[in-house]
């Protein structure tokens, strides 16, 4: 079983920066495609941003591109994500999800494909 724990939310003014971080408890961590996604109260758990278990490739949601970036770091088993120039409309609670990949391609699919999750981190982003 995989445990991803979230950290790294908080309270920001417009315009400013956080890092999430998440990080696992599988050995095997480097074999996992990692996610992001991001749940506002009363909406559907939207998807943020992904990336292979080989970190090669990443993919973005159109609203986040060109501000969030996802990183992960398979020597301390954690995947990053960096938010900038935040907007009011990117508070959220944020998840990390994982999903066995390794030899593969795939890191672009939906939240059910996804097979851990974390318990998410509070981001609030004031105006």
């Amino acid at each position: 079983q995989v445990q991803l724990v979230e950290s790294g939310g908080g309270l920001v003014q417009a315009g400013g920066s956080l890092r999430l971080s998440c990080a696992a408890s599988a050995r095997t961590f480097s074999g996992y495609a990692m996610g992001w996604f991001r749940q506002a109260p009363g909406k559907e758990r939207d998807f943020v941003a992904a990336c292979s278990w080989s970190g090669g490739a990443t993919y973005y949601a159109d609203s986040v591109k060109g501000r969030f970036t996802i990183s992960r770091d398979n020597a301390k088993n954690t995947v990053y994500l960096q938010m900038n120039s935040l907007k009011p409309e990117d508070t959220a609670v944020y998840y990390c999800a994982a999903k066995w990949a390794y030899g593969s391609m795939w890191y672009r699919g939906q939240a059910h494909e996804y097979e851990h999750w974390g318990q998410g981190t509070q981001v609030t982003v004031s105006s």
